[in-house]
């Protein structure tokens, strides 16, 4: 297969057959068969390609798709996983024994696996927040090698500068991981600005139909090799019916990236002029306090964004309520449109007084917008908002 410079390019075509079929066939199958003990034992070695056991990750469909990912992300390598949890678990189980940093706000499951779950194995965290980013070297001296952080973040879009948090990390012998399912790589590229492993919950944008659960991490043969390990062990590896839906919206995201970008700045832009509005988190507003970072490391500005509205979560559980073309649900990233409230569900299990310390109000919402017109989603907020 060649090589090919053009994001839409690799999308369609990385990954896939030199064959008469236009994408990788789902090998439904658990194992394969060998001629003889050396075929097994050249493709047991790595000296052979081609399937063994899919648990592994050794079938052809999830190696396809694994080739994709890596070449969307400009990685040496992907590896695969049944959700984004998985991929995160596997991670930290193999590159943080020694202590995880995260910066800024992370997905609640994220931080309830940091704080409450792996601490019971000896692996310890060290949360710092956004504000915080001064405190990073002096952390890292008390010996963690591992930096995880969102940018853009869960709920608040906080961005960070990649490169500079890199260069901190790798002064200090610890390794850089982000968390890259809001941006895809569409609108950034984690590894070409200096991290050392991507991640993504690839039940969001990469997959983009709210039809498939998976997670994906993509970087460095060298340090996917003991992911790999964990993620043999734990059985972590997505069916490869999983495998070949997610290849399958893959051929779509530059297409898909692209709207959700334009949409979404229509509504940020709508949003910031209403007046039951008293905030929009949203990097592509020039208002937004990380939007010259943005522009300078994002090549587009993302689907996501988070309002306040009025004064108390009742106020914002009203509007919420309204609304009829976005749908109440958890996740993001779909062709449909969704809220939530961070209070009631991404954010749920924090208590009151973290959410308040990290700026999560009780009158946060978060948008996911969409493909649909940005008209009509306008017009359905304008409806939600009014008296």
């Amino acid at each position: 297969m060649p090589t090919f410079k053009g994001l839409s390019t690799r999308c369609v075509h990385a990954g896939e057959p030199e064959t008469d079929t236009p994408q990788t066939p789902i090998y439904a199958t658990t194992l394969f068969t060998f001629q003889d003990t050396q075929q097994l034992s050249d493709t047991v070695a790595g000296r052979r390609p081609g399937g063994l056991y899919t648990r592994f990750g050794l079938n052809p469909t999830i190696q396809a798709l694994e080739a994709k990912l890596a070449a969307l992300e400009e990685g040496e390598a992907a590896l695969s996983f049944s959700s984004g949890m998985a991929a995160e678990s596997a991670l930290f189980m193999s590159h943080g024994r020694q202590g995880v940093i995260t910066l800024g706000d992370v997905y609640g499951g994220t931080l309830t696996l940091l704080a409450d779950q792996l601490p019971t194995l000896g692996i310890p965290f060290f949360p710092l927040l956004g504000h915080e980013l001064d405190r990073l070297e002096e952390t890292l001296v008390q010996g963690p090698k591992l930096i995880f952080l969102e940018t853009p973040t869960n709920p608040a879009l906080e961005v960070f500068d990649i490169a500079a948090i890199a260069a901190i990390a790798h002064h200090h012998g610890a390794l850089l991981a982000v968390d890259n399912t809001f941006a895809s790589p569409v609108n950034q590229q984690p590894l070409l600005l200096g991290a050392d492993l991507v991640m993504h919950s690839a039940t969001k944008y990469l997959g983009g139909h709210s039809d498939l659960t998976a997670g994906a991490l993509i970087g460095p043969r060298a340090l996917l090799e003991p992911i790999n390990a964990w993620r043999k062990s734990l059985g972590s590896v997505p069916a490869p019916e999983t495998a070949s839906l997610l290849a399958r919206s893959l051929r779509t995201l530059v297409i898909r990236i692209r709207q959700h970008n334009a949409g979404a700045q229509q509504v940020a832009e709508a949003l910031a002029k209403h007046p039951k509005v008293t905030r929009v988190l949203y990097p592509g507003l020039e208002s937004f306090p990380g939007h010259d970072l943005a522009k300078h490391q994002m090549h587009g500005f993302g689907g996501m964004l988070t309002i306040t509205v009025g004064d108390s979560g009742e106020d914002a559980t009203r509007f919420v309520d309204r609304l009829k073309l976005f749908a109440l649900a958890p996740s993001l990233g779909g062709v449909e449109s969704l809220v939530t409230q961070p209070l009631t569900l991404t954010h749920h299990a924090m208590g009151a007084a973290e959410r308040e310390r990290r700026g999560i109000g009780d009158n946060m919402v978060r948008l996911s917008v969409g493909l649909e017109d940005p008209e009509d989603l306008i017009e359905d907020l304008q409806q939600a908002l009014a008296d």
